[in-house]
Parts: C-alpha cells; structure tokens; sequence
C-alpha cells in the first residue's frame, strides 16, 4: 500500500486524498464541509447532490486553494481513526513537561502540592489528559489541544501574576492548570469530536468543580477554607461573564487574571486556526464565534 497523504502535506492544485467528515457548515451552490486527518483541519466544497455524514471517511478528488473544491467522493470502510483525528503538532510528553516546569516553580504549598498530585499524578486522569481537546469547534479542537492550552494559560497566568504583583500566584497558577479538567469528561473525542450527554446537561466548569470536591474528599485532609474557596471560585469564574457561561462573574484577583490568560491563548489559538485557511493580505470568511472576518 502507498503511504497516506495528509494534509499538511498537500500543495494547492489537483489533489486526491481520505479524510473524516467533521460537521457541515452551510449550504449553497454547494455544501461546505469541516473536513480533517491528524495533521489538521479543511473546509471542503462538496456538490449538493453528496450527502456526507459527520463521522465518515471519504476519499475524495478535487482542487485545492486554502479551501478544497471537491468533483469526486467515494466512502472508505477499513481505516485507522487516528489517522483523521486532529491532532497537536508538538509531542504531548514535552508539553507535560512545561507543564510541571511551572508547576515546580508556582505551586510550592503542601495543599497546592497535595491537590495538584491528586490529578496529574493519577495516570487514569493523565491518560484522559494528553488525549483531551481544547474544545470542539472554538479553540484547540485537536487530540492534545487540551494539554497546549492549559499550558498556555497556565504561562500567561504566571507572566500576568508576575508583572502585576498578584497577591495569590500559587492559587491563580494552580487554578490554571485545573481550570478546564472537566473537558476530560464535557467532550468525547473517540470520533468526530462532540460534546457528551454529561457535557450537554452540565458543562465542564461544573463538572471541574464536582472533581476538586470529590478530590477533597478523597484525600481527607484539612484544606483550609480559602484556599478551597478560591481554587473553586477561580474554575467557576474563569470565562469572566455571565454571558460567556460563566456562573459568576469573576471577582477575584486571581479569577481576573486567570480569565485573561484563557482568552488570550484561546483567541489567538484560533485566529492561528483561521491563518492556515485564509491567504496573506486578504479577508478571512466571517467567524461565528469570533464575531468578525479578520484581514490577514
């Protein structure tokens, strides 16, 4: 068998090569598909009359310009899944090590300690972890998104606490490599990546919190009352507003500073996302949930 062509490896013209269908976006002349394998993401024009389903893999023929323009479709049956999962570029064991480079310098309490071990000392969770993505759509949707996001917002946080004197680092930098732990279980990201039943009816802010207490009582050691408080106040708080799911708006330092540092790197993650699709000294196709097109 000939060696798999991925994405990444394409250049524009006439292409042929299997992908997984992600989702479709609209509908006009002719639909436009999110298409994927492990090496990233592409939209995809498909005539009207193919119907596609997302979860499928296709071998498909067409034309190539930042978008695909696709004239042939044929179903591929026996495949591997991993080849059509979006996946990190970078290895996942060195973003673990950044990861606790910062950990070794900011959390250095024996409570911070203690909790922080409970979770990424665990290798159930630490399996789920490295595999988690950042989201499904908005930012880091790719196997080990959630791993390079955490470590981007745990970085920024640290900077942040840094240059501004935060009274409470330890909290803001723990509470940033806990903030979105329940992703592990919000999102199944076996397939085509989707929100679980769990995620649907709770969130991962909630299910964060329900983890930090079933930690608590795991351990059964006397955590003092603020420090608890304030991990759990900074995992409920960290989208900042109630408009953007958060259920309080944040009103701590640390909270603040930590809902900065998540939507600085969740931001300009998928700015980078619409960089790769969108020509140089042009307007990108208008961002839903970004609000905007973006001239690049």
């Amino acid at each position: 068998m000939s060696e798999k062509t991925y994405l990444k490896d394409l250049k524009d013209g006439s292409v042929k090569i299997s992908l997984m269908v992600n989702k479709k976006l609209y509908k006009g002349n002719k639909m436009l598909y999110l298409l994927s394998d492990k090496s990233g993401y592409i939209n995809a024009k498909v005539p009207v009359k193919v119907k596609l389903e997302p979860g499928q893999v296709v071998e498909i023929e067409g034309v190539k310009d930042y978008v695909l323009d696709v004239f042939q479709v044929e179903t591929i049956e026996n495949y591997d899944v991993n080849d059509y999962l979006a996946t990190v570029n970078r290895d996942i064991e060195e973003i673990m090590e950044d990861i606790e480079e910062i950990s070794k310098e900011c959390i250095t309490s024996p409570e911070g300690k203690i909790l922080d071990d409970y979770f990424f000392k665990n290798e159930e969770f630490l399996e789920k972890f490295k595999r988690g993505i950042g989201g499904v759509s908005m930012h880091h949707n790719y196997i080990g998104g959630l791993a390079e996001h955490t470590l981007g917002v745990m970085y920024l946080t640290k900077i942040l606490c840094d240059i501004y004197d935060c009274r409470r680092r330890e909290i803001a930098v723990l509470s940033a490599k806990l903030h979105d732990i329940g992703k592990i279980y919000e999102m199944d990201y076996s397939g085509p990546f989707k929100y679980t039943l769990e995620g649907e009816l709770e969130g991962h802010i909630v299910i964060g919190v329900q983890m930090i207490d079933r930690a608590i009582v795991d351990l059964g050691i006397p955590f003092s009352e603020d420090f608890v408080r304030r991990i759990k106040g900074c995992i409920i708080q960290h989208h900042g507003k109630l408009e953007y799911g958060s259920p309080k708006k944040a009103n701590m330092e640390e909270s603040i500073i930590l809902n900065f540092a998540d939507n600085v790197d969740a931001t300009l993650n998928k700015i980078n996302q619409i960089k790769e699709e969108t020509k140089e000294d042009t307007w990108s196709v208008y961002d839903k949930k970004m609000e905007t097109k973006l001239y690049l």
